[in-house]
């Protein structure tokens, strides 16, 4: 995938979780339906990690996460698309005004904290 570095450097790209994915995701692989983890992944967060200087991933609307949804869109950004921790944590960012999603914020990051001791 090339990068548009002209247009998008010094921008940051809000991915509003519930109206740009869904409010109910499910499951790890494609095969678990059409809202999983490696859909997520490899539809919106490599694209936007590629062509943006930052990442907002923002919880908002969304029913609650699984942790194998979180373990392959989050955690897979190290173990399967080869990121590093160090390059996500300044540029991936997570955000809620729900209290009952800062426990989903967490899980997330612990999965790529997780993926990356893997390596």
């Amino acid at each position: 995938m090339e990068v548009d570095t002209a247009m998008n450097r010094n921008n940051t790209k809000k991915i509003a979780f519930a109206e740009e994915f869904t409010r109910y995701p499910a499951g790890r692989y494609r095969r678990d339906g059409p809202f999983n983890g490696t859909t997520f992944r490899q539809e919106h967060l490599v694209p936007a990690l590629r062509n943006f200087d930052k990442v907002e991933v923002n919880f908002d609307g969304v029913a609650g996460f699984g942790y194998s949804f979180l373990e392959e869109a989050f955690g897979g950004l190290i173990q399967k698309e080869g990121m590093d921790k160090n390059f996500l944590d300044t540029r991936l960012f997570f955000s809620t005004t729900e209290p009952g999603l800062e426990g989903d914020i967490q899980l997330a990051e612990h999965s790529m904290k997780v993926a990356d001791e893997k390596q």
